[in-house]
């Protein structure tokens, strides 16, 4: 079952609107458990020995493993299903949005919390020009005065995506990493805090609740999503700003933040943004400052061919082309290329928090990053993963 959002701008679904979202977050559910499983056992039990008779030896990388797929009746019924799942989750939420959304547009009025709108920002063209995750009118129009549509679609959107394993909230990745620098890192104590590529803020607000005497600050280039944010968070009474603002131009001072934080961010960037964020975020960061990016892990040695090719689907279906080209970058070097010495980086691996007792999700940190299948693929034994770097 389904779990509501907890906040004050959660919509009420019908009974219809109910099931229909039920089945679907069951069915991306059955796709990314039971399909995946299967698919994988397709591919050891046919498809790699077929490769190693063709070619003498295993595929080397997830691009060869990708190119065998192809052709699997298989592979193309689980993409066939993946693909319209993730269509049906907009299918079953913008429906209940439209019914409520001039109720959504008063309640954010009513208690607008701490937005900075900038409406001379132009949104750029990764976002404008692609239905980002197959969504309707991608993360950023607005279709009257003041709206708030997009945010509430993304919002409970990802509560029908993520079948109950995100946290209660939406916000296990902000809690995940938060606490893994509480714990990790005792003696750090940052007193401001940004979050580049905001949303709505479900893993902005951990960051305050987990450092309660810090400023935390959203920023994302969607008015939408920073309205909603910004209401969002004065519904949990947290007093977190959300600004309308483009990550590859952050317009603070140098040495504004102890902690610079992004999360499933960097794979919906060109490769030049993704630089011209580096650039900015060492800028804006105090020395002893700490740059970390939650994201999917690298194509590297770390990762199995066949999970390099398992988590590039993305690039291919999802449209999200530019998931697969940061996935391929060495992050020690992008890191190094924006100014951070490179024996400043630093990369994890963690439990959920949420779903995690603190004493075992302490000593996972200790014992370091370990890369396994169950690294960044959604499900109910997903681990999380993050890089950067100190300054």
């Amino acid at each position: 079952m389904l779990k509501d959002l907890s906040h004050d701008l959660r919509v009420t679904p019908t009974r219809d609107e109910r099931t229909r979202q039920e089945f679907v977050s069951s069915l991306r559910k059955h796709v990314l458990a039971d399909m995946a499983a299967s698919m994988r056992a397709n591919y050891e039990q046919r498809v790699l020995p077929a490769f190693e008779r063709a070619h003498g030896r295993a595929p080397a990388d997830g691009d060869e493993v990708h190119d065998a797929m192809q052709d699997q009746r298989y592979f193309r019924f689980y993409s066939s299903i993946r693909y319209n799942a993730q269509e049906m989750v907009f299918r079953s939420v913008i429906p209940m949005v439209d019914r409520n959304l001039e109720d959504l547009n008063d309640r954010v009025r009513a208690r607008p919390g701490k937005a900075v709108l900038n409406p001379a920002l132009k949104v750029p063209s990764n976002v404008t020009n692609i239905d980002v995750h197959l969504t309707p009118g991608s993360y950023h129009t607005e279709y009257q005065p003041d709206d708030v549509a997009a945010g509430a679609i993304y919002d409970h959107s990802i509560n029908v995506f993520a079948f109950n394993q995100m946290g209660r909230d939406i916000d296990d990745i902000g809690h995940s990493f938060a606490n893994y620098v509480r714990l990790a890192y005792p003696d750090f104590r940052p007193r401001s805090i940004l979050d580049a590529g905001c949303t709505v803020g479900h893993n902005t607000l951990p960051w305050a609740q987990t450092f309660p005497d810090a400023e935390v600050t959203g920023i994302d280039v969607s008015a939408s999503l920073v309205r909603y944010a910004a209401a969002r968070a004065a519904s949990f009474g947290l007093p977190v700003r959300f600004m309308q603002m483009n990550a590859t131009n952050l317009d603070f001072p140098d040495e504004s933040f102890d902690v610079v934080f992004s999360s499933m961010f960097l794979h919906e960037l060109p490769l030049k943004d993704i630089r011209a964020y580096f650039r900015q975020a060492f800028r804006v960061l105090k020395p002893g400052g700490l740059f970390l990016n939650m994201e999917l892990p690298p194509n590297n040695r770390l990762q199995q061919p066949y999970d390099r090719f398992y988590l590039d689907w993305d690039s291919y279906y999802n449209k999200e082309p530019w998931y697969k080209p940061f996935r391929d970058q060495d992050l020690p070097q992008l890191c190094a290329a924006a100014g951070f010495a490179p024996g400043r980086f630093v990369e994890a691996v963690v439990p959920r928090y949420t779903y995690t007792p603190e004493s075992e999700f302490k000593a996972n940190i200790e014992r370091g990053a370990r890369f396994g299948n169950r690294t960044g693929r959604l499900g109910e034994e997903i681990e999380w993963y993050a890089f950067g770097a100190w300054k």
